[in-house]
């Protein structure tokens, strides 16, 4: 199973942008999804989670408003649609998934995700 998270690049603060993860060998439509983020010299934060039959999306406080996971009906892909991005959110950007769903405290825990995938950087020039 592989992860390749792609869309990453170079926007201007203010600007947008859409990362794309697409999964191949499994699906994971009765399972979790989720994004988390790295910048340099700071430790992993948990961006965006998604779970199969939760209607919620759960967010990062810091990007809450102005980020949105989402994920096909297939499973294989998900996407983060990042809106009025700020310096603060250039980091490398890592997909992760889990065939089941994963419980609510432990969604925001990238251990919790079997899969990961490699990253992919955005930069956010100001």
């Amino acid at each position: 199973v592989q992860l390749q998270a792609s869309g990453g690049g170079l926007v201007q603060s203010g600007g947008s942008l859409r990362l794309s993860c697409a999964a191949s060998g499994r699906t994971f439509s009765r399972g979790s999804v989720a994004w988390f983020r790295q910048a340099p010299g700071k430790e992993r934060e948990f961006v965006a989670a998604f779970r199969y039959g939760d209607t919620n999306r759960y967010y990062g406080d810091s990007v809450k408003g102005r980020f949105a996971i989402s994920r096909d009906s297939a499973g294989d892909t998900m996407s983060l649609q990042m809106n009025s991005l700020k310096p603060e959110d250039t980091a490398i950007y890592y997909c992760a998934a889990h065939d089941r769903r994963v419980i609510t405290s432990a969604l925001r825990n990238m251990a919790s995700y079997d899969y990961r995938g490699q990253g992919t950087l955005v930069t956010v020039s100001s």
